[in-house]
């Protein structure tokens, strides 16, 4: 046993569970997730990550997240963070559309307890929404991976590519970032195989209020610059 005096704060010590096998229910219902990884969570689960059971009978969710492979470094870096959780480490996937292959680099942890916490928060009803609490949900560091996992840059500012959630999701979300970071954001709809989808422009006025929010996280500089 390590007789070290130092302080250590909760969540910073972590160490990859990768290959470690299964683990019990007890040990599962003891996971807990660190400030830190739970808002990086949040933010993918704003953008493109879900929470899923592995079967019909599993109590315990788990959270996928999938990019396509030019965003591999994300996925990596996203990966490195939650490994903890994880059993096994970022997989490849392809697809095939109109005689195009695509590929995509994934990740995907254990089913724990702490996931089927938030699967009751963001899928009240088995579909994914924005949240009742989104202002509170929605920190700085989940902000930063909402814009890494679904954000673009675009000549009048920052798109965010929310077109998974509805319109009243929308707006609870664009309300959080009106009031809550005081950035000057519009919806604007998008008609993609005859169905309407909303979009959040965030204007190129409040880059620079952005850029104070999440600039500790320097992968975003290729969004915000």
């Amino acid at each position: 046993m390590s007789k070290s005096t130092f302080l250590v704060v909760w969540g910073i010590n972590l160490t990859s569970s990768v290959g470690n096998g299964r683990i019990t229910k007890q040990e599962s219902n003891m996971v807990k997730l660190p400030y830190y990884q739970k808002n990086v969570i949040i933010g993918l689960l704003l953008s493109d990550g879900w929470l899923t059971f592995g079967s019909k009978r599993s109590n315990y969710a788990r959270l996928r997240f999938k990019q396509s492979l030019s965003h591999s470094t994300y996925v990596w870096f996203v990966f490195n963070i939650l490994s903890h959780y994880c059993n096994s480490g970022p997989y490849l996937t392809t697809s095939t559309r109109a005689g195009k292959t695509s590929y995509a680099l994934g990740i995907f942890t254990r089913s724990l307890s702490c996931f089927t916490e938030l699967y009751s928060i963001f899928y009240p009803n088995g579909i994914k929404v924005i949240p009742e609490n989104i202002y509170n949900l929605l920190t700085p560091v989940a902000l930063a991976h909402l814009i890494m996992g679904d954000g673009g840059a675009s000549r009048h500012g920052l798109v965010l590519y929310t077109n998974s959630f509805s319109i009243q999701d929308i707006v609870k979300l664009i309300n959080v970032l009106i009031i809550k970071y005081d950035l000057k954001c519009s919806i604007h709809l998008k008609r993609r195989n005859q169905k309407i989808e909303y979009l959040v422009y965030i204007s190129q006025d409040s880059l620079p209020i952005l850029r104070k929010i999440v600039l500790p996280l320097l992968y975003l500089l290729c969004f915000i610059n």
